[in-house]
């Protein structure tokens, strides 16, 4: 592998590329002079190597550790012991189980592997297997039929290093449909994204993206007649919520100013002095008073942006989308009025997604309609909703008292509900709340995808793969989920309805076994 540019230290991107021009008898040499340098303890020799044939000393390193790994096998005494095709398997198991549920690095697993006695256990071995294993997988999720599948989009990028790596994920079920490793994020990139997943027999009904430029001329070019919901967190939450804290920060700064100017007035002497340090004062007092005020006001309008996007209100009624429009626009309208700069730019932004932000609106409208032909009444109805809308609540909260207070209102309203419904509560709340989970505000799901990608990434230090990427995706589609409301299935049972028998690593050793049977007696 060559150094793209040793002497550029300042160089972010790819820091090594493949050298086509070492062919297998350049590598051999490589590889013997190596390990014959460390047998007897010659130093310097792999530093040389790296510069005669301008590669980095990690490279001559493995050709020299994948040199040592190959001798007994080459050379050695016929093995007494050989593992069966069956010990084979559960060491296959056992490595995709290591590198994919317990994250570790590919030196951790085999580190692992080799403290276990397990026949597979060289760091190059593993990851060729994991490479050769990821090439028989898919990038695209299919049906796995003839029928077409009606889903929601809910399509990001997600970054290793500065790579982009475009992603689709179903909300209801979290399965990934596709995740690809590309050149850009531009909108003939994304075109082709949607065209594969499309083409695998899922076709969306709902789009639900971000603001971003690529995912925003994609849809209008190939998917118009797609509703696309902007994403409410990136348009407001993310634009807006910020400046909450900014504002609060610059309150007590301007309390702090107050104080102080406070403190010096007091200890002044002469009619002078005081004289000018009450007019400072009483700046410092008008300063703090506006900042204080300023901050009160923006958070009163702010909060009430984001009650009125909830979907229901207070007592489980479906909100009027126009009003709560119209609410919206006014709060903004007064928060302009504040005279901010920074937050009037930000406060446009939301002004300009606004006519589109609230499509979710007509989606929670048909899922109304659709609940009301559960055997339920009414008003259960509408407290199913509140309490599901607490659980969102609950969910999406990163502040551990607003969590649980969530999680206690939701409680509250469900004991009433089941209080009413009495026989079959269980299986009436999940099938009201499944049905609501239709409504689709954000493309927050992708950052959970993406704190369940990051570890891999971070062990990968950002250089991932395709193949790595396919690994990732088959193991999250079809693990089990051991917590949250997905508990006890994976995402594959939830989007299909189909309940997956077999645990994951076994799936993909039949998977091997019917693609690249070579692969296991090649071992």
């Amino acid at each position: 592998m060559l150094l793209s540019n040793p002497a550029d230290t300042t160089r972010t991107g790819i820091k090594f590329t493949r050298r086509n021009d070492l062919d297998p008898a350049t590598r051999l040499y490589i590889a013997y002079t190596a390990l014959t340098a460390q047998m007897f303890g010659l130093w310097g020799t792999v530093t040389q190597l790296s510069r005669d044939y301008a590669i980095s000393r990690t490279f001559v390193y493995m050709l020299a550790n994948t040199l040592e790994e190959s001798m007994p096998v080459m050379f050695g005494p016929a093995v007494a012991y050989t593992q069966t095709l069956e010990e084979r398997n559960i060491s296959i198991q056992l490595l995709l189980s290591l590198r994919l549920e317990g994250k570790c690095s590919i030196d951790g697993v085999s580190t692992i592997m080799k403290r276990i006695g397990a026949g597979i256990s060289s760091a190059g071995l593993i990851s060729r297997l994991l490479t050769e294993t990821g090439k028989l997988l898919p990038d695209t999720l299919e049906t796995g039929s003839d029928s077409l599948e009606y889903v929601v989009y809910l399509s990001d990028e997600i970054f290793a290093h500065s790579v982009p790596i475009l992603i689709t994920v179903e909300p209801a079920s979290s399965a990934i449909l596709k995740i690809e490793l590309a050149d850009n994020r531009k909108a003939e990139q994304w075109k082709k994204h949607f065209e594969s997943i499309q083409n695998n027999g899922y076709i969306p009904w709902l789009l639900v993206t971000d603001e971003g430029p690529g995912l925003c001329t994609a849809h209008a070019d190939i998917l118009s007649d797609v509703t696309r919901q902007p994403d409410t967190y990136h348009a407001v939450a993310h634009t807006l919520g910020q400046w909450a804290n900014r504002l609060e920060q610059a309150a007590y700064k301007a309390i702090s100013v107050e104080y102080n100017c406070e403190q010096k007035l007091n200890s002044a002497k002469s009619d002078l002095v005081v004289e000018k340090r009450l007019d400072a004062y009483f700046c410092a007092v008008n300063i703090s008073i506006d900042s204080i005020k300023r901050y009160e006001d923006f958070c009163y309008l702010y909060s009430n942006i984001i009650k009125n996007l909830q979907p229901f209100d207070k007592a489980g009624n479906l909100r009027n989308r126009k009003k709560a429009e119209k609410n919206i626009d006014a709060a903004l309208d007064l928060i302009i009025e504040l005279n901010h700069a920074g937050i009037t730019k930000q406060v446009m932004k939301v002004k300009r997604v606004l006519p589109e932000l609230l499509n979710y609106f007509d989606t929670a409208e048909l899922v109304i309609s659709e609940c009301k032909d559960i055997a339920i009444d009414g008003e259960t109805l509408k407290t199913l909703c509140v309490a599901w809308q607490w659980e969102k609540e609950a969910v999406k909260s990163k502040n551990i008292k607003r969590k649980q207070r969530a999680l206690k209102e939701e409680l509250f309203y469900l004991e009433f509900a089941e209080g009413n419904i009495q026989d079959g509560y269980h299986y009436i709340k999940q099938k009201v709340y499944r049905k609501l989970d239709k409504i689709v505000q954000s493309s927050a799901l992708v950052e959970c995808i993406n704190s369940i990608i990051r570890p891999y990434l971070n062990t990968s230090r950002n250089h991932i793969t395709q193949e790595q990427l396919n690994l990732i995706m088959f193991y999250h589609n079809h693990r089990r989920y051991h917590a949250g409301k997905r508990k006890g299935y994976t995402p594959m049972e939830i989007l299909t309805g189909i309940k997956q028998e077999k645990d994951w690593t076994d799936i993909i050793i039949d998977i091997i076994r019917e693609k690249s049977p070579g692969l296991l007696l090649n071992l």
